[in-house]
């Protein structure tokens, strides 16, 4: 298995040898066998074999300068200028070099805001599918969080453009939205949230006025990540619309107008942010900026806020690969400390109680990989007309977002712990990644909105949970590989997941959504695990899965009781085998999983 699962040979010639290196100066995709495994199961073979050699390039990238250059920047924040230098008002921000260096990585050499857009990228005659674009932000992200914002931004942003803009809008703005030459690519950013409206969009008031045959705006927004983006889509209401959403329309607003000339917003400051740094946010007050709508605007009822939820599943799916990443840079962090330091006469990696720790650590990690890998694929086949994969995907991406954020932050306070107190200070990466995974569980909608999003509207009003519980079902009844006893045990699980996901949106229990949300998040991962391990052991790779997927079942969907002493056979006997490098096949798999 990968270099962080080795342990390391410890001779000390001097006191520094004590204290472990980080994961800095590794190839990403190298030591990630995980991924290596699932881009076999779920990225089509000819798109796999022309993208590896950008993806192991990628993780040399992410793993050397990117990492460099995420620090750098996260200690040289943005800075905003009100004025140029010969005193006009027009703000600028100035972002450090190596900001601009991670620019021309993401969106200049790989174009990962593109990829999916337009034939060409990295040599690839079609677009790229979600699939391919997903493990490059995988990969980038476990470096870098903030940039992949503006990269996600653009990607979602020209998206809409494409679908619902006017052909001139298109014209005007989209041949640069997808361009990678850095001199004149419209990178995209989005300005929704405001003092009154921020998960309650309902109350958004900024204004938009059509005058003389222009739509302005005016008003302001609170809360504007990329805040420097070229093209910014935005909610506003059309004067005289209706209050509440059915008034809302879409906007592009260009930073720039035909002309040249700086549009008639200002960013009045940027926001002192607890994390991801590098980025910048601020608020804008506009001043009748020149705005392109998108659809039918001041039609009653306007059609804004259904347009900007095409954009939802995108976003929250890209979160989800955010913290799945995130959780990944964490978990070898800690693997390469447990390997490396000596406490108490042994190495720490050998102590049980750190064994059990980490094990907290690595089955979120491996959950989050697999249901984003599950949820690109059923978002591509439903934008191709598969309607029961639209249908899971209605249901998977707020469960991706809501369970992967939360699961971030105590994968990288847990990771953090395992250094000890050099994973508080800011010379490590720790820290950071503490401070950037608290972003997950805001951006996007909150634990609660996305938890009611799965019971309220993806079980209580699509049924999307019956589409999902098919096609778990069907993976275990095709999976003749998988041990006839689990195989049952999962089913039945995710008839119980189901029903009570049900009961709980029929009745209306709105503090049961978490837990509805949990449940069916863990019954698909565990189904997920189960079905890629005895998979990859049919194809003579490594089987560990199956025994992540049992913990899942042990872990977060068993009945534990607080104050007893579990028996640990299996526990013991699975955790070795993940913690070993050695490859585990199939038998002693099985043999493991009836434990």
């Amino acid at each position: 298995m990968s270099f962080v699962h080795k342990k390391q040979d410890l001779n000390p010639q001097e006191l520094s040898d004590y204290v472990a290196p980080d994961c800095h100066g590794l190839n990403f995709y190298e030591i990630d066998d995980s991924l290596q495994d699932l881009t076999r199961l779920y990225v089509p073979e000819g798109l796999r074999a022309h993208m590896e050699p950008h993806f192991n390039r990628l993780g040399q990238i992410a793993g050397n300068e990117l990492d460099d250059w995420s620090r750098e920047a996260d200690r040289h924040q943005p800075i905003l200028h009100a004025r140029d230098a010969r005193g006009r008002n027009e703000d600028w921000i100035e972002f450090h070099p190596s900001y601009r260096r991670m620019e021309d990585v993401g969106f200049g050499e790989f174009g990962i805001h593109c990829m999916s857009h337009r034939p060409g990228v990295l040599g690839w005659d079609k677009p790229v599918p979600p699939i391919g674009k997903y493990v490059f932000q995988y990969l980038f992200g476990q470096s870098e969080f903030g940039q992949l914002c503006p990269i996600s931004a653009t990607d979602s942003s020209a998206m809409l453009i494409e679908r619902y803009a006017d052909d001139k809008t298109k014209a005007l703005l989209l041949e640069r939205m997808y361009s990678q030459d850095m001199t004149t690519i419209l990178k995209g950013a989005q300005f929704m949230t405001e003092k009154s409206g921020g998960s309650d969009v309902s109350n958004i008031a900024l204004q938009a006025r059509e005058e003389n045959g222009v739509w302005r705006l005016y008003g302001e927004k609170w809360f504007c990540s990329c805040a420097d983006g070229d093209v910014a889509l935005l909610l506003a209401r059309p004067e005289g619309a209706p209050e509440g959403n059915s008034g809302l329309a879409l906007f592009a607003m260009p930073r720039h107008v035909e002309d040249g000339s700086r549009n008639t917003y200002r960013i009045v400051r940027l926001k002192p942010k607890l994390g991801t740094k590098s980025m910048a946010s601020g608020e804008i007050i506009f001043e009748g900026a020149v705005a392109y709508p998108l659809g039918d605007v001041g039609a009653h009822p306007n059609k804004g806020l259904k347009m900007m939820m095409d954009q939802v599943n995108m976003s929250r799916l890209s979160h989800g690969v955010r913290a799945a990443a995130m959780m990944r840079r964490c978990l070898n962090e800690a693997l390469v400390v447990s390997n490396y330091r000596r406490a108490f006469g042994s190495t720490l990696i050998d102590k049980p109680l750190l064994r059990r720790q980490l094990m907290k650590l690595m089955v979120p990690t491996e959950q989050a990989l697999s249901m984003v890998m599950y949820t690109a694929n059923n978002l591509e086949a439903g934008d191709a007309g598969d309607i029961d994969a639209a249908r899971r995907t209605r249901i998977l991406t707020p469960l991706l977002k809501y369970r992967t954020a939360r699961d971030n932050v105590r994968v990288a306070t847990g990771a953090m712990e395992v250094r000890g107190g050099n994973g508080y200070i800011e010379d490590w990466v720790n820290a950071k990644l503490v401070r950037d995974a608290h972003l997950g569980v805001l951006w996007e909608g909150t634990s609660n909105i996305n938890s009611l999003d799965v019971t309220g509207r993806a079980v209580a009003k699509v049924g999307a949970h019956e589409d999902l519980g098919e096609d778990l079902t069907a993976m275990l009844d095709n999976n003749k590989t998988l041990p006839g006893q689990y195989a049952g045990q999962l089913k039945g699980l995710v008839d119980q997941t189901l029903k009570f996901a049900e009961d709980v949106a029929r009745q209306g229990k709105e503090t049961h959504a978490r837990k509805a949300s949990n449940a069916l998040y863990h019954v698909t991962t565990a189904t997920l695990l189960a079905d890629e391990g005895a998979r990859l052991g049919q194809m003579g790779r490594d089987t560990r899965r199956l025994l992540l997927s049992r913990m899942v079942v042990d872990h977060k969907l068993g009945q534990g009781n607080p104050l007893s002493i579990e028996a640990d056979a299996f526990d013991t006997a699975a955790t070795d085998a993940l913690l070993s490098h050695e490859k585990l096949d199939l038998d002693t798999a099985g043999r493991i999983l009836t434990l």
